[in-house]
């Protein structure tokens, strides 16, 4: 049973819900929908997953062509560590398999901002963990032809998400080849049919996705 003070805050936020959407949907929504890479490039949607502060964590990806065709996925769990760690991880692990397989022309995406502003422009991280992880990323990143980093917010990296989630269930890593897992194929087949979300943006700063989908142009 919840305490009397916070059944009063639950009171108080829920009053009016009508009146309290109306205000804060206040700015146009935003599409989101996953896109296709350039004729010659491959497209690398990257995540982590971890359950708790410093739980279980896990790691996925997708790799796709010009065609929106699954072309390579892995998971794979990474023991305890913390969602910084695990998207962090997502990508290294992502990049060793660009390098793998001779890709130059690779396009990088993934939905923490924050990690990607610490690729792109390359600010300083505490962690010894982390700085381990960026240290070799950026080895990695000279040797490829062309290389484009961008953020996606959640709904636009729905196959890596799921990726990431099935990597908690694996005992030992695995790579998918031309065929992705079943959880996966019906998102990888949306997002080449263009399916996307609308999201709402909120004064408190949060996003929620609208239940219609459109399809992007």
């Amino acid at each position: 049973m919840l305490p009397f003070t916070n059944i009063f805050r639950f009171q108080r936020t829920l009053q009016n819900p009508v009146r309290i959407l109306i205000r804060n949907w206040h700015r146009d929504p935003i599409p989101v929908a996953w896109e296709k890479p350039r004729i010659g490039w491959t497209k690398l949607n990257f995540d982590g997953s971890c359950k708790g502060r410093e739980g279980k964590a896990s790691i996925g990806g997708v790799f796709r062509n010009h065609k929106a065709e699954f072309v390579l996925g892995y998971a794979e769990s990474i023991g305890r560590t913390s969602s910084t760690i695990a998207e962090v991880a997502a990508l290294r692990r992502g990049l060793e398999l660009v390098v793998e397989n001779g890709w130059n022309n690779v396009w990088l995406e993934g939905d923490a901002k924050s990690l990607v502003e610490i690729i792109v422009k390359g600010r300083q991280v505490k962690c010894a963990e982390m700085r381990r992880h960026v240290g070799d990323i950026n080895l990695i990143l000279p040797e490829l032809g062309n290389c484009i980093v961008t953020h996606v917010y959640r709904e636009g990296n729905r196959a890596a998400d799921k990726m990431a989630q099935i990597g908690h269930q694996l005992k030992k890593p695995k790579i998918w080849w031309h065929i992705p897992p079943e959880d996966v194929l019906s998102i990888v087949h949306e997002d080449a049919e263009g399916v996307g979300f609308l999201l709402f943006f909120k004064q408190d700063g949060c996003f929620i996705h609208c239940p219609g989908i459109f399809l992007a142009g």
